[in-house]
């Protein structure tokens, strides 16, 4: 059994920061990309940032200069910094985690795992 679980979302005011931690756990072979993505109201799921193990972090033309993706590879856990935040930042935030699972022997193929999502609100 696989879970990945996010944490940090609240309320700021603009200009604030936040910082979202996501971390997976249970029968984990090994772990790709670890990314968070973001979805306001009325409006489809975007990709926020994302970052493969040993690679290079990508992240949203909206979001560039003011959120840093990290990892921790030894933690399985991801987290994004959150600053000079904005009203449109506003949304709910999922973490996505490229996992290829293990149980009894034998290993799974990798799949997408998601987390339940966390509540970013940024007031102006």
């Amino acid at each position: 059994q696989v879970q990945v679980v996010e944490s940090g979302g609240g309320l700021v005011q603009a200009g604030g920061s936040l910082r979202l931690s996501c971390a997976a756990s249970g029968s984990i072979f090994s772990i790709n990309a670890m990314g968070w993505y973001r979805q306001a109201p009325g409006k489809q799921r975007e990709l926020v940032a994302a970052i493969i193990s040993g690679g290079n972090p990508n992240y949203a033309e909206s979001v560039k200069g003011r959120f840093t993706i990290s990892r921790d590879n030894g933690k399985n856990t991801v987290y994004l910094q959150m600053n000079s935040l904005k009203p449109e930042d506003t949304a709910v935030y999922y973490c996505n985690a490229e996992i290829t699972a293990q149980a009894m022997g034998f290993i799974d193929h990798r799949r997408p795992y998601w987390g339940q999502g966390t509540q970013v609100t940024v007031s102006s």
